[in-house]
């Protein structure tokens, strides 16, 4: 009986002990934001041409003329063949039900990149001239962007890791090594802020346009530390 009592004990200890030895390590898990704001240098100017009509064919040589147009300025203007792209052609076909007729439109858009800011206004003049009739918007951009986001992700880290600290130290504990790090998806592209730089007039015979403001590129981290 008393050899029973004693391996009974036994069991219920190597249980515990067991038990004990599969809980998970207790952890802290915080976010990190980590901001880098640049001025642009770069930009992308979206342009699109489009006619109606009856005749599908006048339609596509009316817009065929303006885009050749467009091209040959961008040319004079020294703009890198890799920097302007089509970005879709379009013909559509809508019914007037007043007229009881059919009406086709037909739409190019192109996306010129500038490296140069100080070529803007010439460039936004000049496309203007060459016959376009749209432009769906412009989008800034830094030409450091890969290494900039690299900084914010670091930047991130650090401001979990100073997070985790201070959340340890009100309890009288310390933070150890990371055990997972995983970065959010922040959606869409850097938000521009338009709101200090200005575009120096003397770069466009004392008109001003734009406004370059900065840029904000943004990096979210979770990241999971032992909790010491």
């Amino acid at each position: 009986m008393k050899t029973l009592k004693t391996l009974l004990i036994l069991a219920i200890t190597t249980t515990t002990a067991m038990a004990q030895n599969t809980l998970p390590p207790p952890t802290i898990d915080v976010t990190g934001e980590g901001i880098v704001r640049v001025v642009p240098d770069e930009v992308t100017i979206n342009i699109r041409v489009e006619n109606t009509g009856e005749n599908t064919k006048t339609l596509k040589e009316q817009n065929d003329a303006t885009i050749n147009e467009v091209l040959k300025f961008l040319k004079k203007m020294d703009i890198s063949d890799k920097d302007v792209r089509t970005e879709y052609m379009n013909l559509s076909k809508n019914y007037d039900y007043n007229s009881k007729t059919y009406t086709f439109a037909a739409n190019q858009s192109l996306s010129v990149k500038l490296h140069d800011l100080k070529k803007y206004e010439a460039v936004m003049k000049g496309l203007i001239d060459t016959g376009i009739n749209r432009i769906d918007g412009i989008n800034f951009s830094s030409s450091k962007e890969e290494s900039l986001k690299s900084e914010a992700r670091k930047k991130a880290v650090e401001n979990a890791q100073m997070k985790a600290r201070e959340y340890a130290s009100v309890l009288n504990q310390s933070v150890g090594k990371a055990v997972s790090i995983s970065e959010f998806n922040n959606s869409g592209d850097p938000r521009p802020m338009y709101k200090t730089a200005m575009m120096d007039s003397s770069a466009s015979g004392g008109e001003q346009t734009i406004a370059l403001g900065e840029m904000e590129i943004k990096s979210t981290v979770n990241v999971s530390f032992l909790l010491n």
